[in-house]
């Protein structure tokens, strides 16, 4: 039976929710991390939210043009695609997969954690924000929580990677089992996983909790960002993800959270090109990889001279010098970048190494892919393209030309990529990611739970 005290209670709940709040947003400095992030601080700034940034110096500019203030790293070391074979010499003879997902988990991620906290709490001191929202990769996400008894809102931009019993672990890029066989080894693979492969990233993580009195369960790396979050809000549809029979109550699926788009038109300068060839593919490697060996100059080498006009965004990495190598061949194209809103509606396949905001672009634009990714998550990415079918996996970084051309075939040739796809885009469209993001923020109480 309800009381006056707990009707009373309610109201003053439902009032505080409804006030504006002081946001600080904060991201792991690398763009995949930072886009998805500036379209929602872009519209809580626009709602009237006091919304402010905490990020390093290369980001410094972008967030500038969104006309919000921001704080750069002081005691934080800023790590950028870049840069980090420098900062990590090391780290570019590694040529083992699982000994440099674990280096990176550690140096790139987790040694920053205490670094990130301390510039927070400093920031504090000055701006005394309600809300933390940072990328589900940044590290600070549990010191703010439990040190500074703030709401933390994580946001996915990332495949989900809450521990199941029902699935792989994460990292390993693997597809749920079917056979009771299978179930059993992934269950040994869990395990496997937690305590040795990353039993170094739990040990680390743990030791800087400790150092600053956290004490929380074993948890995994991925489950304490997860359960440390007021709200964890994935990026992408159930649809995009593996079934999971229990989630944690925080998780909520947004849809596809993408980057803030300043409404100007955008002008293709090829426009004459893509109506004289029978189909336009789609190239990218993101913008942290920057070898193109990899995937663009295979892509390049496979359809080169055809009658399919190749569109490749380098994102800066090698632009003059494919171009050069290139020139001679009418139907390529290679630009530093062009917005995938703009040229995918002309697309017919999306060859990428398999980035979390590329795909769910692609998939908005009811656009079938090609994916070859293994390292920084990508084959998480990857198999679920491939375990979904909307589109061929790869399982190799370095695809050759007669591989890539094969599957570039199948997925044009192939409509069960082209519905699949197309069915998966009708549920992203009836999400608003941003309204949804907005009306859960703001029903926050004042003051987080300690």
């Amino acid at each position: 039976m309800r009381t006056t005290f707990d009707n009373a209670l309610e109201s003053i709940t439902t009032m505080t929710a409804g006030k504006k709040k002081k946001i600080l947003f904060a991201n792991i400095p690398a763009d995949g991390h930072f886009n998805p992030l500036t379209g929602l601080a872009a519209h809580l700034r626009n709602e009237g939210h006091d919304v402010r940034w905490y990020t390093g110096p290369t980001y410094a500019p972008k967030i500038e043009k969104l006309g919000i203030p921001y704080y750069l790293f002081n005691k934080a070391k800023e790590v950028t695609a870049q840069n980090i074979d420098e900062v990590f010499p090391q780290r570019k003879k590694m040529k083992n997969h699982v000994k440099k997902v674990v280096f990176d988990i550690c140096s790139y991620f987790i040694d920053r954690s205490t670094e990130f906290f301390e510039d927070i709490k400093e920031i504090n001191q000055s701006f005394e924000f309600d809300i933390l929202i940072a990328d589900n990769a940044f590290t600070g996400i549990t010191f703010v929580k439990h040190k500074l008894k703030k709401h933390t809102v994580t946001i996915g931009i990332l495949p989900l990677g809450e521990t199941s019993k029902e699935l792989p672990p994460p990292i390993m890029g693997l597809t749920p089992a079917k056979s009771f066989a299978g179930k059993t080894f992934h269950a040994f693979l869990r395990f496997i996983t937690d305590n040795v492969l990353l039993k170094k990233p739990h040990e680390l993580m743990h030791k800087y909790h400790a150092q600053y009195g956290i004490k929380l369960e074993k948890l995994n790396i991925f489950d304490v960002q997860i359960r440390n979050s007021t709200l964890y809000l994935q990026s992408g549809t159930p649809g995009f993800e593996y079934h999971r029979p229990r989630l944690s109550k925080n998780v909520h699926f947004i849809g596809p959270l993408l980057p803030h788009s300043n409404g100007k038109p955008y002008k293709l300068q090829f426009e004459d090109r893509i109506r004289k060839y029978d189909k336009v593919i789609l190239v990218t490697q993101g913008t942290f990889e920057g070898d193109v060996t990899k995937l663009i100059i295979p892509t390049l080498e496979a359809f080169k001279g055809t009658n399919n006009l190749v569109v490749v965004t380098t994102a800066g990495w090698q632009t003059s010098k494919l171009r050069e190598r290139y020139l001679d061949y009418d139907n390529i194209v290679i630009e530093d970048f062009i917005p995938f809103n703009v040229i995918m509606p002309y697309a017919d396949v999306y060859v990428s190494n398999g980035g979390y905001g590329g795909v769910m672009l692609s998939i908005s634009n009811k656009l079938p892919m090609v994916v070859g990714g293994i390292h920084e998550g990508k084959n998480e990415i990857c198999a679920r393209v491939g375990y979904f079918k909307l589109g061929v996996n790869l399982f190799t970084e370095r695809p050759k030309p007669e591989k890539i051309r094969k599957a570039v075939n199948e997925v044009m040739n192939n409509n069960i990529y082209q519905k699949n796809v197309e069915r998966l885009a009708v549920e992203f469209s009836k999400y608003d990611p941003l309204k949804i993001c907005q009306k859960l923020i703001e029903q926050l109480p004042a003051k987080a739970s300690k």
